[in-house]
Parts: structure tokens; C-alpha cells; sequence
């Protein structure tokens, strides 16, 4: 649920604990992929938590987002409930999509969350097409797209900015770029170096952020926000972070530079936020670790319920696969 523009300590702390929530639900996946509990792929938001956690404060409850492979965190801060993200991870009938769409495409539209996608790039048509709907239909809403910095270079990703421009469409695309297309740094598969200089091209807003600081990222996402609700149509916001981990776990990421791994883990964003609200004297490390504590709780009990679930029946096969 959006909440009021101003950071107060509540805000501050509430933001941080929905970033402590996020990165202690993608380490707890982490372990029990390693263990071989989980199906399929599996790439983590950690150390990126900040963008998802600043753009939703700022949203509707019923607003629209469409995301990629690396989703979990936006839902968790759209409000998804960690007991049915890891079973869905698990494959089990208890899962968002009852087992069906694992990690890269978990969904719930009770709460506008389009999908995750394992297609480069499709969030950002998808999220176009969501936003025509909110334009067409005059209720008020708009979408918000997260993509990587590499999908940016897909021709879809042009047309849909295209089209937004011409029809001003109430969406802000929000590109998180950290820096490498899988194993490619960024300025190996693009000549320029801030991605929101492309908005210009469509003749609307561009703006780069510090993709680690929370504070920033919903300032510049309010502002977003409020220019898609009011009917100022997109925005182009280009969030500068760092993946923790590897493209996918598996991936040792031998490929970047270690010296400028180890400065990025520096500015990691649950630091930088704890950091905030120490300076401000809003939080003791008391309070921080009370935070910490709470999200270990609640990351145990929701992979034991996901455990504990059963796996889809043969019977589900088809179902949700065809409609009418």
C-alpha cells in the first residue's frame, strides 16, 4: 500500500525491514538450492532490494507490475506472502500458480503482479499493455515495468516506448542495471553509458538513480508515479546497483572485476538504509537486529509450509493451461 511521500522513521523502517524480508527470503532459496531442494533456475534479487522495495511504497495496492527472471523481491514488496513464493518455488499446489510457474514466472494478480518472465525483455510490453488497459478503461491506475539493463537493447523494448510516448500512457519502465547482461558488462553490448538517455528519443523523462539508496529510489519513483497518474504519461528510470551473486546460482561470476565486487558490497543497500537510520537516531542496533531476527521467523515457517505442501495432482495438468 503507498504510503505518504515524506520519510518519517516509520516510513525509513518499514522500507528496511521489507529489504531485510527480501534478501533473507532469497539467501534461505539460495541454501536450499544448493541443497537440490528446488527445481529449475533461480537468480537472486540480493543487493538489489532497494529498487523494488522504493518504487512499490509508492504505488496503489491494485497498480499494476509486470517483471523478469530475478522477481521475487517485487513481490515480496508488492506484499506477497513468503509461504506460497517458496512453495511455488518447491513445485508445490500451494505455490502462486499452484507449482506451474516456478521462480521466473510467479504471479498473483490479486495484487497486479502480472508475472515474473523467463522471455528477455516481455515484462515491458506486458506492462504497456497494462497501462493502455488503465488509460482505455479510466480507472485510475497505472503499471510499472522492471527490466534488465541488457533487455534495453530488444526491439520490443523500443516499440513499447514508442507506443507509450505517442499514446502517453500512465507506466514508469524501471530498468535495473547491474551493470551485465548475464556475463557481458555494459559497456561491452551498449556505446552509451546512462540507459535513461534513451527516453529522450521518445521524448519523455529519463532519470538515473542510486539503485542502492532506498530514499532515492522512491523520490524519484513518487515523482514518477505521480506524473503516470496524473496523466503525464511514461518515465524512463534507469537504477544503478549490483547483483550479490551470480546471473544464476551456478554462476561463479568469475568475469567482474573482484576490486569492484568487493567496493559494490560496500554500498550494500541494507547497510546504506541501517546506516540512515542510525545517523537519523531512529533505529538502535537493538531495533535492526529485532528486524533481522523477525525475518529469519518468518522465512523458517514459510519454507516448512512449503515443504509440508503437496504436489499438484495429475488431474491439475491442464488446468489454467486453456481458456474458453
Amino acid at each position: 500500500m503507498a504510503v505518504g511521500r515524506a520519510v518519517d522513521r516509520e516510513t525509513l523502517l518499514a522500507l528496511y525491514r521489507t529489504m531485510v524480508r527480501i534478501r533473507t527470503f532469497e539467501e534461505t532459496a539460495h541454501k536450499e538450492f544448493l541443497k537440490g531442494e528446488m527445481p529449475g533456475f533461480l537468480h537472486l534479487y540480493s543487493g538489489e532490494e532497494a529498487i523494488a522495495v522504493g518504487v512499490m511504497s509508492v504505488l496503489e495496492p491494485d497498480d499494476y507490475l509486470s517483471t523478469h527472471h530475478r522477481g521475487h523481491g517485487h513481490l515480496i514488496a508488492k506484499g506477497g506472502d513468503t509461504k506460497r513464493m517458496f512453495a511455488e518455488l518447491l513445485g508445490k499446489a500451494d505455490g502462486f500458480c499452484k507449482g506451474k510457474g516456478g521462480s521466473m514466472h510467479i504471479a498473483d494478480i490479486s495484487l497486479g503482479v502480472l508475472g515474473a518472465n523467463g522471455i528477455v525483455g516481455a515484462c515491458v510490453h506486458i506492462a504497456t499493455g497494462a497501462a493502455f488497459a488503465c488509460q482505455y478503461q479510466k480507472n485510475g491506475k497505472i503499471a510499472v515495468a522492471f527490466l534488465g539493463d541488457a533487455s534495453t537493447n530488444r526491439g520490443t523494448f523500443h516499440e513499447a516506448l514508442n507506443l507509450a510516448s505517442i499514446w502517453e500512457l500512465p507506466v514508469v519502465y524501471v530498468v535495473e542495471n547491474n551493470h551485465y547482461g548475464v556475463a557481458n558488462p555494459q559497456s561491452e553490448h551498449m556505446r552509451i553509458k546512462d540507459i535513461a538517455d534513451r527516453a529522450a528519443g521518445y521524448g519523455f523523462p529519463g532519470v538515473v538513480v542510486d539503485g542502492n539508496d532506498v530514499i532515492a529510489v522512491r523520490e524519484a519513483a513518487a515523482e514518477a508515479v505521480d506524473r503516470a497518474r496524473g496523466g503525464g504519461g511514461p518515465t524512463l528510470m534507469e537504477c544503478k546497483t549490483w547483483r550479490h551473486w551470480g546471473h544464476f546460482i551456478g554462476d561463479a561470476a568469475t568475469y567482474r572485476d573482484p576490486v569492484e565486487h568487493e567496493a559494490w558490497l560496500k554500498r550494500d543497500p541494507l547497510i546504506l538504509c541501517a546506516e540512515a537510520l542510525r545517523s537519523r537516531e531512529w533505529a538502535t542496533e537493538e531495533d535492526l537486529e529485532k528486524i533481522q531476527a523477525e525475518a529469519d521467523v518468518e522465512m523458517v515457517a514459510a519454507l516448512e509450509f512449503a515443504k509440508k505442501s503437496p504436489y499438484p495432482s495429475k488431474d491439475e495438468l491442464l488446468t489454467d493451461v486453456y481458456v474458453d
